[in-house]
């Protein structure tokens, strides 16, 4: 991020560690489901129409100064190798989860994934497991539609315009389930699904992508991203 040349320590990186200690952690005191930064009155806005299996959700950074170039050159920039740096400041954030667990990565909608030639999220929840030693599942959950962009909507709308965008194929037959659980490609009551994405704005694709996951029959799904976006005043 700083273009200075890399030390031997730091060969194999795309970023320095002078760069990452720039990134800003978020930290509480925030919502204990969201990880947003409690609200100076009232409920917190954002989760309380999220389906009940989406349990918590955390992000390492605050989407600023240097955390937004390197979501940029990951997302834009061509450096999908980047990942691998966004993955380390991410490995804290590990829910507590008792049994097995496995990352989903947030599917991207075909035409972007043909334009960009990777899925940015699936190459985060890679890289993470290899921090974690847990699986990925790249093909379970799918996304059925595009969707408008997002920036100018309210946490509410963004909820509207997000439904119905992903659905879930069955593990086992390859099927696709719709809002029914039988044959639920999740079987294992104690399973633990991991929502990766790179930014957390409202939260309103994470909630969707788990409610996808819930009417499938998942009954425990956990969130991460990398970064998070600083919401703008909608009153």
């Amino acid at each position: 991020m700083c273009h200075a040349l890399l030390g031997r320590r730091d060969a194999p990186r795309i970023v320095c560690a002078l760069c990452r200690q720039r990134w800003r952690p978020v930290r509480p005191p925030w919502c204990q489901r969201c990880g947003q930064p409690e609200p100076h009155f009232g409920p917190c806005r954002l989760c309380p129409e999220w389906p009940a299996a989406l349990e918590t959700v955390r992000s390492a950074a605050w989407l600023v100064e240097g955390a937004q170039q390197a979501v940029y050159a990951l997302k834009y920039g061509g450096l999908p190798r980047i990942a691998d740096d966004l993955a380390v400041a991410m490995a804290a954030l590990r829910p507590r989860a008792g049994g097995p667990a496995a990352f989903v990565p947030i599917p991207l909608a075909p035409k972007r994934l043909r334009q960009r030639g990777y899925n940015q999220s699936e190459l985060l929840a890679q890289a993470l497991a290899k921090e974690w030693r847990i699986p990925v599942l790249v093909d379970v959950l799918v996304r059925t539609r595009e969707t408008p962009t997002q920036t100018a909507l309210t946490p509410e709308t963004r909820l509207a315009n997000v439904a119905g965008a992903f659905s879930v194929r069955n593990a086992e037959g390859g099927m696709r389930n719709g809002t029914h659980s039988v044959n639920s490609a999740f079987r294992t009551p104690n399973f633990t699904l991991i929502l990766v994405d790179d930014v957390f704005t409202t939260g309103a694709t994470l909630a969707e992508a788990a409610r996808a996951l819930e009417q499938a029959g998942a009954r425990r799904v956990y969130g991460v991203t990398f970064a998070r976006a600083a919401i703008p005043d909608f009153t």
